[in-house]
């Protein structure tokens, strides 16, 4: 199959490369390296060095005809929503409805979207089901939300399937370490390497359905060859689980400081993955303590101080 992967040099995408090309697919890969890394792209697929907000995306999908288009491509991570709100909303919302334009246009027959737990901000209730009135209370929460709404629009007027997947936490190989807008898993990796204590804004107790990468890629390539998928779909991908960070430090160990909380970070998330297992015959399948077991592994093999 023909398959184009926005954002494919990031940590989700490159590892969304590696397994359609394993799977013996055709991928071209849209990526202006900004936030992903030259060295995550997969030889085998085929490298457009380019905003996803360019007028010249078009073409490029008309010259790769892709039958399924994965958009993974953005600005992620709520602090810098924040900080660069007018940034963030160019390339989240106007670059996801350019993508979804192209995808149209060049004949694709489902996209994929990649979405954010953001959506839901604070909720009463856990856990998160997709059928929750979304409150989100940074501007990145906002973006997805958008982007999702954008894609049952483009489903009800142009007739494309297009499914949004509510990612929750990911984390595993490749994830990034080093941005001050890192996940806290990569600050809590280079930190412990670096003999620093850990830092946690607010009190640790607030939770996250982390889920390993494995995990998520399983749940994003379901979402495209799912018979079950008509499009206008919006899918948690996250585990049924909460932890706390405070727990999270524990399995990294060391030292722990605690520092004001940060604004737009909601306090607890925990996914219902009901309609994941109805529509993708999807569960997550590593647990926390494994996949940190097998993330720090990869951590000590790559980490220069």
């Amino acid at each position: 199959m023909k398959i184009v992967v926005t954002g494919g040099a990031g940590f989700i995408g490159s590892h969304l490369v590696d397994y359609l090309i394993e799977k013996n697919h055709r991928v071209a890969v849209i990526d202006n390296l900004l936030t992903g890394r030259k060295e995550n792209l997969n030889k085998k697929a085929r490298f457009y060095k380019i905003d996803i907000c360019s007028p010249e995306i078009l073409q490029i999908f008309k010259d790769e005809k892709p039958e399924i288009v994965f958009h993974l491509a953005a600005l992620p991570r709520v602090p810098l929503s924040v900080k660069e709100p007018v940034l963030t909303t160019k390339v989240n919302i106007t670059g996801t409805v350019n993508i979804f334009k192209a995808a149209l246009d060049c004949g694709a027959k489902r996209v994929i979207f990649a979405s954010s737990s953001s959506v839901y901000g604070e909720q009463k209730n856990l856990p998160l089901k997709e059928n929750f009135l979304p409150k989100p209370i940074s501007p990145y929460g906002l973006q997805k939300w958008v982007g999702e709404q954008f894609a049952k629009l483009f489903v009800k007027f142009y007739k494309i399937p297009i499914v949004s997947l509510r990612y929750f936490n990911v984390y595993g190989p490749r994830m990034d370490f080093n941005s001050e807008y890192s996940l806290v898993i990569g600050k809590f990796l280079k930190q412990r390497a670096e003999n620093q204590p850990l830092t946690i804004y607010g009190d640790g107790k607030q939770t996250r359905a982390f889920c390993y990468i494995t995990d998520v890629i399983e749940a994003t390539a379901k979402a495209a060859f799912s018979e079950k998928i008509k499009g206008g779909e919006v899918i948690n991908i996250g585990m049924e689980k909460g932890y706390s960070i405070n727990y999270l430090a524990n399995l990294i160990g060391g030292k722990v400081v605690y520092l004001p909380p940060r604004e737009g970070d909601v306090k607890h998330t925990k996914a219902d993955i009901t309609l994941a297992k109805e529509l993708l015959d999807w569960s997550p399948k590593v647990a926390l303590e494994k996949g940190i077991r097998k993330t720090k592994e990869w951590f000590q093999k790559i980490y220069k101080k």
